[in-house]
């Protein structure tokens, strides 16, 4: 290939990149609140579904940035357990070199909504609520059919989740964990008894408030709770999320 050739091919992915980055013709969102000139308005009546319930689909990011800290949401000291102290401390002075998220592994509930950067999509139906997550290409399934739990569960990263309704307030009850995730990017710990409860509401149009609850008798003496805010990106959509391939970060994690 010529000199001029190569050029002209150079020059043309220049030009197209721009339009590679682009996945549809986003649409504007169906019977989103307009201000009077005609931009969504976050601050809106929230939608409801066909049964009344507040309808809680869409595109939400966290407005808590990386490198969180769960834990410095919830007003006061942490009630950690001395194991949990224990574990936490060692995290702390080895530079978080084993934080499951940096070997590309979940990073479970409630660290994948609630500490994350990258958006979920949540699909509401009246049997099952669904939140599909960026990071990692995650997903939750949280049953609204009544079932409970069995005792002798596989336990997994993500847990199982199961939802009911408190008036406008989504109420969600999450078991069965292993015990490798983190909290947060700083290392508070759980064990595999830990209960997850989280608590949805959406005010308006543009946000969605969210109450996080752990308990766990091993790690912490008494339940504690954090809040959280997400904010709708209403023209938003999921992209593909890629950790392990071509990976060459891990080998220069520092630490003991």
């Amino acid at each position: 290939m010529g000199r001029q050739a190569k050029t002209v091919v150079v020059a043309f992915l220049f030009m197209t990149v721009p339009h590679l980055r682009a996945q549809w013709i986003k649409p504007q969102p169906a019977g989103a609140p307009r201000t009077a000139d005609g931009k969504i308005d976050p601050r809106g009546p929230a939608p409801r579904t066909a049964d009344g319930k507040p309808d809680l689909s869409g595109m939400w990011f966290s407005t808590i940035k990386f490198n969180t800290n769960l834990a410095a949401e919830f007003k006061g000291e942490v009630p950690m357990t001395a194991w949990a102290k224990a574990l936490y401390e060692e995290r702390r002075g080895n530079n978080s070199r084993d934080d499951p998220e940096t070997y590309c592994l979940p990073a479970g509930v409630p660290r994948t909504t609630a500490a994350g950067a990258l958006p979920s999509r949540i699909v509401q139906t009246p049997a099952m609520i669904v939140i599909l997550h960026e990071t990692k290409m995650l997903f939750r399934q949280i049953y609204m059919d009544g079932r409970t739990l069995q005792k002798d569960v596989n336990q997994n990263w993500m847990g199982y989740s199961t939802g009911s309704w408190d008036g406008d307030t989504l109420v969600v009850k999450t078991t069965g964990f292993n015990d490798k995730t983190w909290l947060d990017d700083v290392g508070h710990p759980h064990s595999e008894a830990m209960i997850v409860t989280e608590r949805y509401r959406r005010p308006d149009y543009g946000q969605l408030l969210l109450e996080i609850t752990i308990e766990d008798e091993k790690a912490y003496t008494r339940p504690w709770t954090v809040t959280q805010q997400l904010r709708l990106d209403p023209t938003g959509d999921l992209i593909e999320y890629a950790c392990n391939e071509n990976e060459r970060d891990a080998k220069h994690i520092v630490g003991k």
